[in-house]
């Protein structure tokens, strides 16, 4: 049995009106991996704050002790100097700076004031190398997309000198390749003797990777798993996390599918700086009344940027293409016309895009349809009241009030107030773009059942997943993209992972050939 390297005793946490963390104990062991699972707003992240610092000594109570010594922390440089980083769910980069600068930030490479940019960029390519990303260090964060900023916040968190390192979701925006790469990554830790704690919802890596699995609920610790004395079955997590056994991880749907609601022909975007990239290339895809498609793919599939672009252009140089509503051709040449012609998008990056966080639920719920509250451009209070209760009941939005600000929504909460903002509108086409992206299972079939209840209302439902399992089970359609194309198109009855991957790979080769352009 490995020594303890931390104890966490008593730890109780309380914010205005609730109590987040309730006497709760935690043991980690030097060289293992310990997985903190459970529903949004369970605890996790803010237990593992009060750890880093986030939360200082004397805003909870409890005691921490770390290889055997308590530990006081003023701050989060206060847990690093002893070697406890923290990768936190919500990206912390400075989106101007440079790859090198972010990873660097705060802890640069360098002596007597003076940063040695050479040294630095040196090292930033090997973290990088390390994570899987080959973008030059010279490269402009906001030019990253989401999934490759999280890469680089996993290379800022390894150029510390690190003991313990906490990872809060830090794959829910990779695709399976490049999660793999991470999980193998902590393995390799395990191997130098560094823990970790793992924070993730997706249990199937949990159980890939954990020696030890910790269930919260509601604020405590529900019981603790020893993954080395034999597998523990993704359903046993699952009991635990949400006090019940989830029979059916889809909810079964009777479709219903009537004719082509919207259409997108020819469509070709190229790169918003590099006017000679093509990004999205003669894409053609369409979606019927009361049908769910999945759109498929790797990370840089284009997957995001052709949803982007179709909702009012907002990504990338529109080059050519025209977009189909019940068969007529419409504007969509901006996020108004896209909005008027009845297109939603729920972005994949509901913290920066989604959702103004300074601002309470039913503002956040109102915002795209003004008129819908409004008589003489002077927005009615207790008509935007009526319609975020209505709404929160709907979409069962867990809050204290309409009145609550949205940024103290939990993951999930935060999902159904963006989906609530577009219902609101009331589209025919809504594109989720990552919908149950860094949600609890729990939350995840809750979504899966709005989807399935839109369907049935006869919105056409695009699905856009990095999820392979999940772009099954929701799906009636798949179209799969690979290289900014549409690659292949199939029943979902008749898809499997293998065959979509297939199509993926087919396309690979294809280029290696010189068939593809």
């Amino acid at each position: 049995m490995s020594e303890v390297l931390l104890e966490m005793r008593g730890i109780t946490k309380t914010f205005p009106g609730v109590k987040a963390l309730a006497d709760v104990s935690l043991s980690v062991r030097r060289g293992e991996i310990h997985a903190l699972v459970g529903e949004n707003g369970a605890g996790k992240s803010t237990l593992m704050k009060v750890l880093s610092g986030v939360y200082p000594h004397g805003t909870y109570e409890g005691q921490i002790l770390f290889e055997g010594r308590e530990a006081k922390f003023s701050d989060i440089r206060a847990s690093e100097d002893l070697g406890i980083v923290i990768i936190h769910q919500e990206l912390a980069l400075v989106p101007q700076l440079s790859i090198t600068e972010n990873i660097f930030l705060g802890n640069e490479e360098g002596a007597h004031g003076l940063v040695n940019w050479g040294a630095a960029h040196a090292r930033a390519r090997d973290l990088l190398k390390i994570v899987g990303l080959d973008d030059s260090t010279d490269t402009p964060v906001r030019r990253l997309g989401v999934g490759k900023q999280q890469l680089v916040e996993i290379a800022k968190a390894l150029s510390k000198e690190v003991v313990l390192l906490i990872l809060d979701e830090p794959t829910a925006a990779l695709n399976e390749t490049d999660s793999q790469k991470l999980l193998n990554l902590l393995r390799e830790f395990k191997a130098k003797g560094i823990s970790s704690v793992l924070i993730s919802h997706k249990i199937k890596e949990v159980e890939s990777v954990a020696d030890t699995i910790t269930v919260m609920r509601d604020g405590r610790i529900v019981e603790t798993l020893d993954a080395t004395a034999g597998k523990v079955s993704e359903d046993r997590i699952i009991r635990g996390m949400v006090g019940r056994d989830l029979t059916h991880r889809f909810p079964p749907r009777q479709a219903e599918i009537g004719e082509v609601v919207f259409e997108v022909k020819h469509w070709n975007v190229a790169h918003p700086i590099y006017d000679d990239r093509m990004v999205i290339k003669d894409v053609s895809l369409n979606v019927r009344r009361g049908e769910v498609i999945g759109i498929a793919g790797l990370m840089g599939a284009g997957r995001t940027e052709f949803a982007m672009s179709v909702f009012g252009r907002s990504w990338g140089r529109f080059v050519s293409g025209s977009a189909f509503r019940n068969g007529k051709e419409v504007d969509v040449s901006s996020i108004p016309k896209a909005i008027k012609n009845g297109v939603a998008y729920v972005t994949e990056d509901r913290k920066t895009f989604g959702l103004v966080l300074i601002s309470d639920v039913k503002t956040n719920i109102t915002l795209a349809n003004l008129d819908g509250v409004s008589s003489h451009s002077i927005i009615s209070e207790p008509r935007e009241i009526r319609v975020a209760n209505s709404y929160r009941d709907q979409l069962n939005i867990k809050c204290s009030s309409v009145k609550q600000i949205a940024v103290n929504l939990s993951g999930g909460n935060q999902q159904k107030l963006i989906l609530s903002k577009w219902l609101f509108a009331n589209p025919d086409v809504l594109i989720l773009d990552e919908p149950t992206r860094g949600i609890d299972v729990g939350a995840k079939f809750e979504i899966y059942t709005i989807i399935n209840r839109l369907a049935a209302e006869g919105k056409a439902v695009v699905f856009i997943s990095s999820e392979l399992p999940e772009i099954l089970g929701i799906s009636d359609r798949i179209f799969v993209m690979a290289s900014g194309q549409i690659v292949a198109e199939m029943p979902a009855a008749e898809a499997s992972q293998e065959t979509i991957m297939k199509a993926i790979m087919r396309l690979g080769r294809a280029s290696d050939e010189g068939i593809v352009a």
